[in-house]
């Protein structure tokens, strides 16, 4: 893998949570170029219906404009469905297999969630569970989950 580049639309607030996704950030630049990008969100407070898909729009121009060109993208959002830790690391395996080194994206929406336009960009729309999490959870939750597929590719007891 050439490298990747997680995208959280919102900043990871918690001294606990930033220290989380620290870790792991460097867990995974053991096996390529990482990076961490937080982008400011957009949200209005108690918007309209009409003001927050706006304030959506705004956030998904900055996180397409993050996302390397011809990355594998994938995208945690509600809308994708639930796999194992196994079948992540086959897709990504399957991925790096057919594209070559290839860049991964990795994209956390906002407390509204994300707009259409970047889930049609996904190659990959994953759900970690049906609850609603804290975002700067479902930030450590997302840089884990890529460390773990990353460990069973290259075989790494860490799994399990």
């Amino acid at each position: 893998m050439a490298g990747i580049t997680f995208i959280c639309a919102g900043r990871v607030k918690e001294a606990y949570y930033k220290a989380a996704v620290s870790e792991y950030t460097k867990r995974i630049s053991g096996f390529c170029r990482t990076e961490f990008i937080e982008l400011r969100e957009s949200m209005p407070e108690n918007g309209s219906p009409a003001a927050v898909k706006k304030a959506l729009g705004r956030e998904a121009e900055d996180i397409l404009r993050k996302i390397p060109a011809d990355a594998f993208v994938l995208v945690c959002d509600v809308a994708g469905s639930e796999v194992s830790s196994e079948t992540l690391a086959s897709e990504l395996k399957a991925a790096l297999d057919t594209r070559g080194n290839i860049e991964l994206a990795v994209v956390i929406g906002s407390s509204n969630g994300l707009s259409d336009d970047v889930r049609q960009r996904a190659d990959r729309l994953l759900c970690f569970s049906k609850m609603t999490f804290a975002h700067g959870l479902a930030c450590v939750m997302a840089c884990e989950q890529v460390y773990r597929a990353l460990a069973i590719i290259n075989n790494i007891k860490y799994h399990k």
